[in-house]
């Protein structure tokens, strides 16, 4: 039974949703709304009745239709008004069977036609037009000779028509449109675009000419360029038919911009072009060649006037018939390499982004002559030697050097082939000789040495430079070319070949004892074997393995691992405050005294009486930060404090608590200050704070208590009494707190008959333990601003309690109602 009855329901909802009446809005015009009604099987007819939505009980128009239409019309409306459409199904006694209802605006009024319309572009023309009220957007229609039609939707005036075809005549209109429709279109205007832009395209034939050329463009019947020289105000304006023109008579590397347009039959220009940039090619240089020697390697120098005035960059390629090249952006390079005697063609060529310059005029340079070969050496008689040599191409002069083992010198200039000087026995004698021309001189050449026996050095001496360096000088004996210095412990030899009078003998083994010993060597006799031996200690070897135990904020404790026979230990720890050590002969040592919040590096050198280690690899220490010494706590209101403390050598951030039984506040911040919130008023508070380093390590800082101000007082209210008086109660928020009042009045601002405009102000004191107090002889007729603050243990008023505003009423001459008029905070 229980779900037949549900189904006989079901049944009759379904029934009369069957049977309802919908209507929609079809379109809507200036003056009329077209409707559209779901038909209604047992109408006999339909009526459309209409109401401004502003009146919607006063129809103003209805219209009937036959029972088969479902759509209708309603006009003679008004422009850009919302109407409310009722749709009835009448029986065949015109009674209502079923009705619907919808809302709908006209369109706004038809539009003036178009103001202006002016080209932007080739492809844009810009309208301008009357605004319609009541109108949200407007759409205006394009349209051309060929049919192309087109709507675009703008939203205020000027707009653009965008992506037009170039050189096209057009119509347009606007209409106006709303939420309802739109409205019937303006006349048209006719409007037409412009010319395109030529594709402009540049280049150089010359250091004095540019050739511009581009695309024809149809309809056009002249064109226009524009040159401009850049840093310049100069103009030079062309026209021509053709579509390529030649720009003469132009500076050398100059940079020109060149804009261009075309002319159509109306005699408009069309749209100008992007401009394009074009640089002359640059004129010819001016070179000069010489000798230089680039990290000992002969060249040719080209250089050439550099003119500043020319724009942008200018690459110079020298070039020589030697197949040598070479590139620069400056006023000169270098061929490299040259060889000796060799006859060279030199020409420049300037090139920038236009295109090289006609090349310089060609400069032929000989370079120095080849040093002499086959160098011989003859004793002709007794103290004389002969030196020859074979004449060198190119050469006009000759230069002999004869150096003797003692540093003396001799030097013969000739135009010949051969010198004669005088020359001893027992020593060793460099011979060499140089060619010249008007390059300069050869290289170096061949080296002709005459050798005796040579000697074993004296006044050898061995230092220790470096932990594991022996420097060792003597004097240069007598005939030797090469020494050879050997030192020796009981593992291992190193040794040293030089031909200068000192050796230094590195990577040597820490705290060991060396053998030294230097022996002369030539060609001729070899090597002197029976020079002494000298011995020598090497530095301690350095600590190793450095460990750092930070016993407290001022204390370290450093270990490490060394093996030495004998030596003593320094560590130093260096930070911003200065040097820290200690010594010790062991292999561990405290370092005291150290600052917080600083950074030291901490290394050990190990000393013997041979000399001193290097210092082992250091190690960071970071000391805990310092405490702010300063800390201030200022109440900004009765529930927030502002926090603030001084510098802390090494903190990166703080965590600030101010702690009490009846709650506490805490802030991380890396400030120096911040604000803490949730603070009791008349409540005694502990503050404490964390200072964090960098790394993290931390330090805990106490400073004096803090005691937030006593509450303000709630409840105030103010009565009237006798003789002119006012009474200010309030509710204590403490009965250990005296209370002060202040009434602030002007009668100017509260609209009072007073000619003076003065203000009045009264006050007025309350005790310990009292919550209320009199102000007599108050001027009615003002609006007040009543403060009740509690006073601080010094007699001060607390700075933050409320305002409360009170109208005083004259009655007659005396007060007469006071109103509250509201509360205003502190600022």
């Amino acid at each position: 039974m229980k779900w037949l009855v549900i189904f006989l329901l079901l049944g009759i909802s379904l029934k009369a949703a069957a049977h309802a009446i919908q209507v929609s809005v079809f379109s809507a015009t200036t003056k009329g709304v077209i409707l559209r009604w779901t038909r209604f099987s047992e109408a006999n007819s339909y009526k459309i009745t209409v109401a401004p939505k502003s009146s919607p009980s006063n129809p103003m128009a209805f219209v009937t239709f036959g029972p088969n239409t479902v759509l209708g019309s309603v006009n003679s409306l008004s422009p850009n008004t919302m109407y409310i459409f009722t749709v009835e199904a009448l029986d065949s006694s015109l009674a209502t069977l079923r009705s619907a209802t919808t809302e709908s605006s006209t369109a706004p009024e038809m539009m003036e036609p178009i103001q202006t319309v002016k080209p932007k572009d080739s492809g844009t023309l810009i309208t301008s037009f009357n605004m319609e009220t009541g109108a949200t957007h407007y759409i205006i229609r394009i349209q051309n000779p060929d049919g192309f039609f087109r709507e675009d939707t703008v939203s205020s005036t000027p707009a653009e028509i965008t992506s037009l075809t170039p050189y096209t005549e057009y119509t347009l209109s606007i209409m106006a449109a709303n939420g309802g429709g739109r409205s019937q279109p303006s006349l048209p205007v006719p409007a037409k675009t412009v010319l395109p832009p030529l594709q402009l395209s540049a280049s150089s034939p010359s250091n004095h000419s540019i050739i511009v050329s581009w695309v024809p463009v149809a309809h056009a019947v002249l064109y226009t360029l524009s040159v401009y020289e850049f840093g310049s105000n100069a103009i030079m304006e062309h026209n021509t038919t053709n579509t390529n023109l030649t720009l003469s008579g132009l500076e050398a590397g100059y940079l020109y911009v060149i804009e261009g347009f075309a002319w159509d039959l109306e005699g408009r220009a069309g749209e100008g072009s992007l401009y394009i940039n074009q640089t002359t090619r640059p004129p010819s240089p001016y070179a000069n060649v010489s000798m230089v020697m680039s990290n000992g390697v002969a060249g040719l120098s080209v250089s050439w006037k550099l003119e500043q005035e020319f724009f942008g960059s200018i690459e110079y390629h020298v070039t020589s018939d030697q197949n040598l090249t070479c590139n620069s952006t400056s006023s000169s390079c270098t061929l490299l390499p040259v060889g000796c005697g060799e006859v060279h063609t030199i020409q420049v060529t300037a090139f920038n982004e236009a295109g090289p310059s006609q090349p310089s005029s060609p400069e032929v340079f000989t370079t120095f002559p080849c040093p002499p070969q086959s160098l011989a050496l003859a004793e002709s008689t007794a103290g004389n030697c002969t030196l020859t040599w074979d004449a060198a191409p190119h050469a006009a002069s000759y230069q002999a050097s004869i150096k003797r083992g003692d540093g003396s010198e001799d030097t013969c200039k000739t135009t010949g082939n051969n010198c004669t000087f005088h020359c001893e026995c027992g020593h060793t004698y460099l011979m060499s000789v140089c060619a010249f021309n008007q390059a300069g001189s050869s290289p170096p050449g061949q080296i002709l040495n005459y050798t005796a026996l040579p000697c074993c050095p004296e006044g050898v001496s061995v230092s220790l430079v470096s932990t594991d360096t022996l420097e060792i000088t003597w004097t240069a004996s007598q005939g030797a070319q090469l020494y050879e210095t050997r030192a020796a412990d009981g593992s291992e030899v190193i040794l040293c070949n030089d031909t200068a009078p000192v050796c230094a003998l590195s990577d040597l083994s820490c705290d060991s004892s060396y053998s030294v010993v230097v022996t002369p060597c030539n060609e001729i006799s070899g090597c002197n074997r029976a020079c002494g031996a000298h011995t020598k200690n090497t530095a301690p070897c350095m600590p190793m393995n450095l460990m750092l135990n930070l016993k407290n904020s001022s204390c370290v404790s450093v270990g490490w691992t060394a093996n030495n026979r004998a030596a003593t230990y320094t560590v130093s720890a260096s930070g911003d405050d200065g040097r820290h050590s200690c010594t010790t002969s062991g292999n561990s040592c405290d370092v005291t005294d150290l600052r917080c919040g600083s950074v030291y590096d901490v290394s050990v050198t190990a000393t013997s009486p041979f000399g001193r280690s290097l210092p082992s690899y250091s190690d960071s220490l970071e000391t805990e930060p310092c405490c702010p010494d300063n800390l201030t706590v200022d109440q900004v209101t009765q529930a927030v404090t502002n926090v603030s403390w001084s510098h802390a050598r090494g903190a990166y951030s703080f965590i600030t608590s101010l702690t009490s039984t009846r709650g506490h506040a805490r802030c991380h911040t890396q400030d120096s200050h911040c604000l803490m919130g949730c603070i009791t008023c008349g409540t005694n508070y502990t503050v404490t704070m964390e200072a964090f380093s960098h790394s993290g390590r931390s330090s805990n800082c106490s400073y004096r208590g803090f005691s937030s101000s006593a509450c303000c007082p709630s409840g105030v209210r103010l009565y009237r009494t006798a003789n002119n008086s006012l009474r200010v109660y309030w509710r204590s928020a403490g009965s250990s707190h005296s209370y002060i009042t202040e009434m602030m009045g002007n009668s100017s601002s509260s609209g009072s008959s007073s000619s003076s405009g003065s203000s009045s102000n009264y006050t007025c004191s309350a005790s310990s333990g009292e919550s209320s107090c009199d102000v007599g002889s108050v001027q009615c007729g003002d609006v007040y601003s009543v403060v009740v603050a509690p006073l601080t243990a010094e007699g001060t008023k607390v700075l933050f309690c409320p305002e409360r505003l009170y109208s005083v009423t004259c009655l007659g001459s005396n007060v007469g109602t006071v109103i509250y008029r509201g509360k205003r905070s502190v600022d």
